[in-house]
């Protein structure tokens, strides 16, 4: 069970993350905790999976990458690893994960590529096939964004 400081706490962190030159002593004052306890809780929580990961919500389009695309490959599996590592290690690569494939559908990793343009998208694909030694993708490009934002818990 969480007590009613540590939900603070999970409330404090998933909001926007304080640009200052110590963040977490900026969040503790918030949740009314010493900079100390904050960090030790956090470590706890990080410790038996209450927390299981920190990430940015990049809002894309403000940082100009005007353009996004779901890139699907069809990837030897006794090449996954090697793969993925090549994958997300790219800069313009915000996501990368396998896929179980079907009869009618082959792709089995997928890849997230931002460009400043669908032709920077296209030639970022290419550049990834070609470093990657491979030849089946389909590029499929974001209509419409729906939602940009991550899950909030203990709001009231």
């Amino acid at each position: 069970m969480l007590s009613e400081v540590d939900k603070k706490i999970v409330r404090a962190m998933q909001g926007d993350f304080p640009i200052v030159a110590e963040p977490y002593k900026k969040i503790a004052e918030e949740v009314g905790i010493t900079e100390e306890e904050l960090l030790a809780r956090l470590e706890q929580f990080r410790q038996d999976g209450t927390i299981r990961k920190f990430g940015a919500v990049l809002k894309h389009r403000e940082v100009g990458f005007a353009a996004n695309v779901l890139c699907v490959w069809v990837v030897p599996e006794e090449r996954m690893d090697e793969v993925a590592a090549n994958m997300c290690s790219h800069m313009a690569v915000t996501h990368c994960y396998d896929r179980n494939t079907t009869p009618d559908w082959p792709y089995n990793f997928y890849t997230m590529i931002h460009g400043s343009s669908r032709e920077n998208c296209e030639e970022i694909a290419a550049q990834l096939a070609e470093e990657n030694n491979l030849s089946q993708r389909t590029m499929l490009y974001t209509g419409k964004e729906w939602k940009k934002t991550s899950m909030r818990y203990f709001c009231e």
